[in-house]
């Protein structure tokens, strides 16, 4: 852990995207276009830790989406 990571006593919260991509935005900014909170709010580490835990697909959205329908054809021999 770097120097300014252990002196970081900013508060953050987890956000997440339409693709369902998580990041973290200090928690007293307003949030940017296309984002919303995803329910966590803590100390960098503690959001971070957060996200390793339930972004357990790295894969956009639109990605598995389109890879499950693949498959479904694939399945079903079309």
């Amino acid at each position: 852990m770097s120097w300014e990571e252990e002196e970081d006593k900013t508060i953050y919260k987890v956000v997440v995207n339409h693709e369902e991509q998580y990041s973290i935005w200090p928690d007293h900014r307003e949030l940017p276009l296309g984002w919303t909170y995803a329910g966590k709010t803590g100390l960098k580490a503690e959001c971070l830790a957060y996200i390793e835990e339930v972004w357990t697909d790295m894969r956009p959205l639109s990605l598995r989406k389109k890879m499950e329908e693949e498959e479904r054809r694939r399945q079903q021999g079309g």
